[in-house]
């Protein structure tokens, strides 16, 4: 998104909104190990109020997955049946 700085004497410079993002690990309780994803702040708090990573990406619709997510669900659920997990 772009914008302008104004500053007090009304000047306009051109500057770009990006969105927050940080590279954090989050645990795979059906995984077993750390999974880390490129996420905003609010994705971050998102995925931490619906249960964790797990119940996060099984949640979502495929058509809302980005590919790494894709890949991701793919092998939570794969390691979901081998345990034999509901």
């Amino acid at each position: 998104m772009y914008g302008h700085n104004v500053s007090h004497a009304e000047n306009k410079t051109q500057r770009i909104f990006r969105p927050n993002l940080h590279e954090l690990s989050f645990f795979s309780e059906i995984l077993g190990a750390f999974v880390k994803l490129k996420v905003s702040s609010r994705g971050a708090k998102t995925i931490e109020k619906n249960g964790g990573i797990d119940a996060y990406v099984l949640g979502l619709k495929p058509s809302k997955l980005t590919p790494e997510l894709k890949a991701l669900k793919k092998r939570i659920e794969g390691a979901k049946a081998k345990k034999g997990v509901k």
